[in-house]
Order: C-alpha cells, then sequence, then structure tokens
C-alpha cells in the first residue's frame, strides 16, 4: 500500500477505518478469512484477527468476500471524499466499506448505494441504519440513470468504464473501479471529470468479483491482452468516442485509454 495513504492516524482515512467495527458487517463467527496464500483460508473466531489486511467471505456460493483493507484505503484516499459530497457505491456488500463512505461524506452529504444480491442489501440497509443519509438499493447500479454524483465507488469488476458511472459524475466528480480480466490482475482505475474529458490513471493492482451488467466477452479478452502487454501504468486519460490514435493502451466500444495527458495535443 502506497506510504501517504493514511497520512497520519488523524486523517480521515484512518478514522473511519478506526472508528468502523468489521465484525460488525460480516456476520457472525466463525468467519473465513483469505490471507496472502494461494488458495488458502482459515476459519477464525477472534475478532481481532479481522483487522489484518485480508478478505473475509460473505457468500462462499458466490466467491464474494468483504474486500481488501488496503486496497479500499488507497482507493478512498485518491478519491479524497469531502464532507457534504453525494456518493454512489456500486456492489456494497454488507455496507461495510460503504459505512466508511457515509462517515467520510457526513451527514451533510449523501450516499446511494447498490447492492444485486438481495439478502446482502438487505443485510447492508440493516447494518446501516444508523446513518440515515445513507440509503440502500437491493439492485444493479449499472443501468439506468444514477444520480448526479461527486464520487462513484465500485467494489465489483468491469469491463469497462459504464456509460451510466460516467454520466453521473459532476465536474470535478471522481470515479474508481476495477478494470479487470476474467483471470488474472487488472487494475483500479481512477477518473476525474474535467470539462475538457476526463483524466485517468491506475492506482494499483486488481482482482475482483464480476460486477453484473459490467461484463462483455468480446472486450474481456481485449482487456486481457493490454494487461498481458503491460505499461498500465502510463495511462493518463479516458476518451469517449471511436476515434483513438497512437496514444491509446486500450479500444473499446465508444471508449478508450490513452497515455496521453488531458489537454495536451
Amino acid at each position: 500500500m502506497a506510504a501517504n495513504v493514511y497520512e497520519g492516524e488523524d486523517s480521515p482515512i484512518a478514522r473511519v477505518f478506526a472508528s468502523t467495527p468489521r465484525e460488525a458487517f460480516v456476520g457472525p463467527s466463525p468467519w473465513r478469512i483469505f490471507g496472502e496464500r494461494e488458495n488458502g483460508a482459515d476459519w477464525v473466531e477472534d475478532p481481532a484477527l479481522l483487522y489484518q489486511d485480508v478478505l473475509v467471505q460473505l457468500k462462499g456460493e458466490a466467491a464474494i468476500n468483504n474486500g481488501q483493507p488496503s486496497l479500499h484505503a488507497l482507493c478512498m484516499a485518491a478519491l479524497g471524499i469531502k464532507v457534504g459530497e453525494t456518493v454512489v457505491h456500486v456492489g456494497a456488500g454488507t455496507g461495510y466499506y460503504t459505512s466508511m463512505l457515509g462517515s467520510l461524506a457526513g451527514s451533510e452529504g449523501r450516499v446511494e448505494a447498490y447492492e444485486i444480491e438481495g439478502d446482502l442489501a438487505c443485510r447492508a440497509a440493516e447494518n446501516l441504519r444508523g446513518m440515515p443519509w445513507v440509503r440502500v438499493h437491493a439492485g444493479s447500479g449499472t443501468a439506468g440513470q444514477l444520480p448526479e454524483s461527486d464520487v462513484v465507488y465500485v467494489s465489483a469488476g468491469a469491463t469497462a468504464p459504464i456509460p451510466a458511472w460516467l454520466d453521473a459524475l459532476r465536474m470535478g466528480g471522481r470515479l474508481v473501479f476495477p478494470l479487470t480480466p476474467d483471470e488474472g490482475f487488472g487494475g483500479m482505475l481512477l477518473v476525474k471529470r474535467f470539462a475538457e474529458g476526463y483524466a485517468a490513471r491506475f492506482l494499483c493492482g486488481a482482482k475482483f468479483v464480476g460486477c453484473a451488467g459490467a461484463r462483455e466477452a468480446a472486450q474481456e479478452a481485449r482487456l486481457a491482452e493490454c494487461f498481458r502487454k503491460g505499461n498500465a501504468g502510463k495511462v493518463r486519460s479516458l476518451w469517449r468516442d471511436d476515434a483513438p490514435d497512437e496514444t491509446a493502451w486500450c479500444v473499446g466500444s465508444g471508449w478508450w485509454l490513452s497515455t496521453r495527458e488531458l489537454g495536451s495535443t
């Protein structure tokens, strides 16, 4: 994890992680946690072990877990969420990281959370009942019109930047989502909207369960090849058209990622 993620013990990111009890969101013990061992997992009953940098299983049959804290800390820090902002969270699970987004936005803000797994959405709504400015929707966050937002935070893997996510961003708005192939690692892509277009860069590598409604087989193959070739760290902008130039790193249908800085010629 980047050294400047927390920026000290009193930073907003450090405070929300310190004040959000993970055991309140992941169900009763024992918990199945996944660490760095390949295919390794342990069943634990000590809640202190939930505060390691581990995944915690939520639904085994669907391979849905609670997510790696260091990755989410890095992404939230990069988003720079301010009190009073409107946040959309796609893939809320049982609400652990949604709660942190709600804390960062504060009661002056607004969080609209989407979770397509109905049982998880019900658990999230119950877990977040003490935050009336946070609303949980049992459904997809990939189709239709999303609320106008300062931040869109996606916790499930997509093969493209979904138009609904980009369209929801206000000027100055930020989007983070996992751009991932089916196998191996993709990356967490940070997108910022400006009058002249979208700046974009990868924050770190990532591997996520797929986002329903945000995966397409042909694009997955193209994406896998782009990550195989490398140079993802050179990406600097996102374009919403079908006219890629020589700076294109990955080309999709109606979008492409470029190594060209936004605003340069």
